[in-house]
Formats: C-alpha cells, sequence, structure tokens
C-alpha cells in the first residue's frame, strides 16, 4: 500500500489552487504570461509552497496550459511556428541548465532572484 501523499491538501487549498490556476490561464491568454510569472509567486505567498515545489508544480501547470493555448491560438492562424521553434528548441536546454543551477541553491536564494528577474522584468516594460 503507498504511503502518504507528498504534497498533503489540507482543508480549503484545493479552491485555492483552482483559484490560482484561473488567473493564471486568464493571464496567459491576455499577456502570454502565467506559469512561472502568475503561479509561482501565489503558491509561495498563499498557498506557502516551498520555491523548488512551486516551480515544477508551475512547469506541470504549464504544460497543460500551454497546449490549449498553442491549439486555440493555432486554429486562429496566430502562431508563427518557426519562430516558436526557433525560441522553443533552446528554451529546452535552458530548462536543463536551469535544473542543474536549482538543485545546487536554497529555495530562498531561488525565491530572491525570481523576484529579482520580475522586478527587472517590470521596470524594462516600463521604460520601453
Amino acid at each position: 500500500m503507498p504511503g502518504p501523499h507528498p504534497f498533503p491538501l489540507p482543508a480549503g487549498r484545493p479552491a485555492r489552487l483552482v483559484l490560482i490556476g484561473a488567473l493564471a490561464g486568464g493571464f496567459s491568454a491576455l499577456f502570454g504570461v502565467g506559469g512561472g510569472v502568475v503561479l509561482v509567486p501565489l503558491l509561495v505567498v498563499l498557498l506557502g509552497y516551498d520555491a523548488k515545489v512551486a516551480t515544477a508544480t508551475s512547469l506541470a501547470a504549464i504544460a497543460i496550459t500551454a497546449a490549449v493555448g498553442v491549439a486555440a491560438h493555432g486554429a486562429l492562424g496566430n502562431v508563427d511556428w518557426l519562430r516558436a521553434a526557433l525560441v522553443g528548441v533552446p528554451a529546452m536546454g535552458g530548462l536543463l541548465i536551469g535544473l542543474a543551477i536549482k538543485d545546487r541553491i536554497g529555495s530562498r536564494a531561488l525565491t530572491l532572484a525570481f523576484a529579482g528577474v520580475l522586478v527587472v522584468a517590470a521596470l524594462l516594460l516600463v521604460v520601453t
């Protein structure tokens, strides 16, 4: 018989996860973001997830969201498939490098680094 689930869901948590997922989906449709930019901070801040678990959970959710988003945008003729491949294929290599780095740093350092990336991205959006 299997042991306890490694990530138990206390009362009320499934409803909050559904709300966070709906927010991420809305942001994804509007701005092309949702996974890391929306899910990770909300999982960490609102649900107390460890940063490493939050990023991994976010990636799993992104796979589902991205599949639906690509299908919908593809049907509308909005996807530039060549450029998507030119970005996506090297991104897989970057992902593997990022996983190796993430494995060597603590969750707090990961959270601070992610917050820094978000601040820089926000500033760049404001000044350009």
